[in-house]
C-alpha cells in the first residue's frame, strides 16, 4: 500500500502541519457538531490501512407489482427525493441501490421496478430483474396497496417469495388514517404473517415497518461478497460488447481460456483466472459487455449484465478496454462512468492499436485527448489483444492505478495545502458571503474520500478546483476521489 504521499511545493514540517492541524481542530469547538462529526474527527489520523475485508452491508429489496409506492416508501427511508415518482406505473425499470440507515444501522436499500405476471416485452425484463433483485437480497419488504387489496399479481409474489426462502416483511401501503387500517388487515390472507400499515407518502407507520425489517435484517450480508484482502490484486475487464475483453485474458493467461467469436455478447458469466503478468499474479475477470442500460437486455444478457456489475463490485481495479477503431462512443462512457461510481481504481486501454498506421494514430491521439479530457487522471495504455502487443505495458499503469487507490494523506499535511491553497485562490463570493474551510480530514481511501467542514456552501466548481490541485501535489493517479463537505454554523454564545 502506498504510505503518506508529500510534496516539494509546501515545504513545512511535519511537526507545523500537526500543529496546524491541532489548532484548526481545536476551532471546530465553536461551531456545532453532530455525533458524526465528532467520531470522524477522532478518527482522522487513526484510519487504518484497511487491515481487513471490510463486512459488506446487508441488503434490503423493496418489490411488488406496478404502482403500489414502492419508490415513495425508498424516499421516506432515505429521507430525501432519490428515486423517480410519478403517479403512473411503471416509472422505475432499473434496479437501483442507495446507501441506507435507520436506528443506527447501516444497509442497502434496493428499489425495484413493479414485478407482474406473464408481463411481455419491456415490462417483462422489469420483472425479471425485481426477481434478481430478491434473489440478492438478505431480506425483502414487500409492498401491497391496502386500498385495492389482495390481488391475483400479489398472490403470484407471494410465492415467488416463499420459493426464495428470503426474510419477508409485509407492508400495507397507502394506509393513511387509522379509518384504513381494516383495509391492511385483509392482507393477513396472504400467509406472510402482520401486515405493517404505512402511509409512504404521508410518513405514517414508517418508523414501525423499519423497526420490523431490521429485526430480520441481518447484520452482515449474506450475499454481498467484501473485497479480497492480502493475494493478489483483483483486476476487472470490463467494457461494451466485442472490444476484446476475453481476447486479452487469453493474451495474458498464454492460452485459449474463454471462448473469442466476433459476435457481441459471447461471454455471459464472469470468468476469473490467475495469471502471470509482470512476473507477477493477478486475479483477472472477463465479464460480459456493459450494455446502455440493464433494461435494454433480456434472458441471459440481463442476468450477465447484473453478473458484470457485482464482478466490478468484487474488484480493485478495472481495466476499461475501447476499440480504437472506432470512435468513443456513448457506451464506453457509461461504462467508465460506472467503475467512477463503483469507486474503483481505473485504467483506461485501447485495444486494436496497432491496425492504426502513423497517420492515423496521430489522429486518434488528438481525438482520445479531447474524449477522455474529463479522466485525464486514468493512465492510458495502448494494446492489441490479439498480438500480445504492449500488453505488458499494463503492469505499470494497474500498480499506478492501485497506488493512487491506495493513497492517503495525513490530516496536517492535508490541512496545510488547504491553507495555502485557499490563501492563493479563494473562494468566490456569492450572495455577499464567501464560505470558508474550517477543517478537513480524509474519511478513507480505496479510494480516497475527504470531508471537508467549511461554514457555507463550497461550489461544485471549487470542489473540482480542489481535486485538481490534489491530484497535481499528492498524486492520485488512476483513482476517483470524493470529497464532501459539511456546512457548519457558529454556536450560539
Amino acid at each position: 500500500m502506498a504510505g503518506v504521499s508529500d510534496t516539494d511545493d509546501f515545504p513545512t514540517t511535519p511537526a507545523d502541519d500537526e500543529q496546524r492541524a491541532e489548532a484548526l481542530r481545536a476551532g471546530l469547538s465553536d461551531y456545532v457538531l453532530d455525533e458524526e462529526d465528532a467520531a470522524l474527527l477522532a478518527a482522522a489520523d487513526d484510519a487504518p490501512a484497511h487491515d481487513g475485508p471490510e463486512a459488506p452491508l446487508p441488503v434490503l429489496a423493496v418489490v411488488g407489482r406496478p404502482n403500489v409506492g414502492k419508490s415513495t416508501l425508498v424516499n421516506r427511508v432515505l429521507g430525501r427525493r432519490e428515486a423517480v415518482v410519478q403517479d403512473v406505473p411503471g416509472v422505475t425499470r432499473d434496479r437501483v441501490s442507495y446507501p441506507a440507515e435507520w436506528a443506527g444501522r447501516q444497509f442497502m436499500l434496493v428499489d425495484t421496478g413493479g414485478w407482474e405476471h406473464d408481463a411481455a416485452g419491456l415490462n417483462a425484463r422489469v420483472a425479471e430483474q425485481a426477481e434478481v433483485a430478491i434473489a440478492m437480497a438478505d431480506a425483502v419488504m414487500f409492498i401491497v396497496d391496502a386500498t385495492v387489496g389482495p390481488t391475483a399479481t400479489d398472490e403470484q409474489v407471494v410465492r415467488m417469495l416463499r420459493k426464495s426462502g428470503k426474510p419477508v416483511v409485509l407492508v400495507a401501503n397507502k394506509v393513511d388514517s387509522p379509518v384504513q387500517e381494516s383495509d391492511a388487515a385483509a392482507l393477513w390472507s396472504l400467509g406472510l404473517g402482520q401486515p405493517w400499515s404505512v402511509s409512504a407518502l404521508h410518513g405514517r407507520g414508517s418508523g414501525d415497518v423499519l423497526d420490523a425489517a431490521m429485526a430480520v435484517l441481518p447484520e452482515v450480508s449474506g450475499v454481498a461478497s467484501p473485497l479480497p484482502e492480502g493475494g493478489p490484486r483483483r483486476v476487472a475487464l470490463v467494457g461494451r460488447p466485442n472490444v476484446g475483453k476475453s481476447s486479452l485474458l487469453n493474451a495474458i493467461a498464454g492460452r485459449d481460456r474463454v471462448v473469442v467469436d466476433s459476435v457481441a455478447g459471447t461471454t455471459r458469466d464472469p470468468v476469473d483466472e490467475l495469471v502471470l503478468l509482470g512476473n507477477r499474479p493477478w486475479w483477472l475477470v472477463d465479464t460480459a459487455g456493459i450494455r446502455r442500460r440493464v433494461h435494454q437486455t433480456k434472458g441471459a444478457d440481463f442476468y450477465a449484465s447484473l453478473r458484470t456489475q457485482a464482478a466490478l463490485e468484487k474488484a480493485e481495479v478495472a481495466v476499461v478496454l475501447i476499440d480504437s477503431s472506432v470512435p468513443l462512443t456513448e457506451q464506453d462512457t457509461r461504462v467508465i462512468q460506472q467503475v467512477i461510481d463503483a469507486g474503483r481504481a481505473l485504467v483506461i486501454a485501447y485495444n486494436k492499436w496497432d491496425l492504426m498506421d502513423d497517420d492515423q494514430r496521430h489522429l486518434l491521439e488528438r481525438a482520445v485527448e479531447q474524449d477522455l479530457v474529463q479522466i485525464q487522471w486514468a493512465p492510458r495504455v495502448n494494446i492489441s489483444a490479439k498480438t500480445r502487443w504492449h500488453v505488458d505495458r499494463l503492469v505499470k499503469a494497474l500498480d499506478t492505478a492501485l497506488g493512487g487507490w491506495d493513497t492517503r494523506i495525513s490530516t496536517g499535511k492535508l490541512n496545510s495545502f488547504l491553507g495555502e491553497l485557499t490563501a492563493a485562490n479563494p473562494h468566490p463570493v456569492r450572495g455577499g458571503k464567501q464560505p470558508r474551510i474550517l477543517f478537513a480530514t480524509q474519511a478513507d481511501s480505496r479510494p480516497p474520500r475527504f470531508v471537508i467542514f467549511a461554514t457555507g456552501f463550497i461550489e461544485h466548481g471549487y470542489r473540482r478546483f480542489i481535486e485538481r490541485k490534489l491530484r497535481e501535489n499528492f498524486g492520485f493517479v488512476g483513482t476517483p476521489i470524493e470529497i464532501s463537505v459539511r456546512v457548519r454554523e457558529k454556536r450560539r454564545r
